[in-house]
């Protein structure tokens, strides 16, 4: 079963890729999306990734919370379920 994470305070400027690139150095990642504007296509600053393994992922959230990536202090958690 794959873990779900929120990634919010991400700068603007962000990638997907880097966003990609930054959860992969604790695990394995199924996913990761910025979610953007549907008008202007501009990033909202939070997105989410998807990673297949457990520990991993809560290391990652341990490790991500609160640091500074590209100026700005990433907030990291478990998404919510709908």
């Amino acid at each position: 079963m794959s873990i779900h994470i929120y990634v919010g305070n991400l700068n603007y400027r962000m990638s997907e890729d880097s966003l990609r690139k930054l959860f992969e150095q604790y695990g394995e990642v199924v996913s990761a999306k910025i979610i953007k504007d549907r008008m202007t296509g501009r990033s909202r600053g939070f997105g989410f990734v998807e990673m297949s393994d457990s520990e991993e992922a809560n290391e990652a959230i341990r490790s991500l919370d609160g640091k500074e990536v590209e100026g700005r202090n990433l907030r990291v958690n478990r998404a919510k379920s709908q």
